[in-house]
């Protein structure tokens, strides 16, 4: 993998994502983002597309509240579709699973302040994807 910082589109995998998503049909980039989240999420054995899938997180997080944009240096240059809100769901468990391989990306960095911020960048895309408890109104007081 040619990495040259932490952040989601900061290898070459990612960034041929990207490429790959400004080439698609507008209609499509949603099936590709969801295509590499499902896989993630049920890959048996080393995570392929790990790197395409934190990008994918990245991008939809970058639309929940409290998301940060893409760096478009790296990222995708055209704008992406708005996201369905399962599509969150599906991001958070791949960045889980990711996050859970001792084998996997987490074990590709050989300075370990690298790999506790990349730890961290994974911390907050989980935090903002986290899907917000539920209110349940009990009941309401009047004065």
């Amino acid at each position: 993998m040619g990495t040259w910082d932490t952040g989601p589109f900061d290898n070459d995998t990612a960034a041929d994502f990207a490429n790959a998503l400004d080439e698609a049909e507008p209609e499509a980039r949603e099936a590709l983002i969801r295509g590499v989240l499902i896989r993630t999420i049920d890959a048996t054995g080393y995570l392929t597309e790990a790197e395409e899938a934190v990008a994918a997180a990245a991008l939809i997080a970058a639309q929940c509240p409290g998301g940060e944009p893409v760096d478009m240096s790296y990222g995708p240059e055209t704008p992406m579709p708005v996201f369905p809100s399962d599509l969150r769901v599906l991001a958070d468990e791949a960045l889980a699973r990711i996050v859970g391989d001792e084998d996997g990306p987490a074990s590709n960095w050989v300075d370990p302040e690298d790999w506790k911020q990349w730890r961290a960048i994974l911390a907050r895309l989980r935090a903002v994807l986290a899907p917000p408890p539920p209110s349940i109104a009990l009941f309401d007081v009047q004065p």
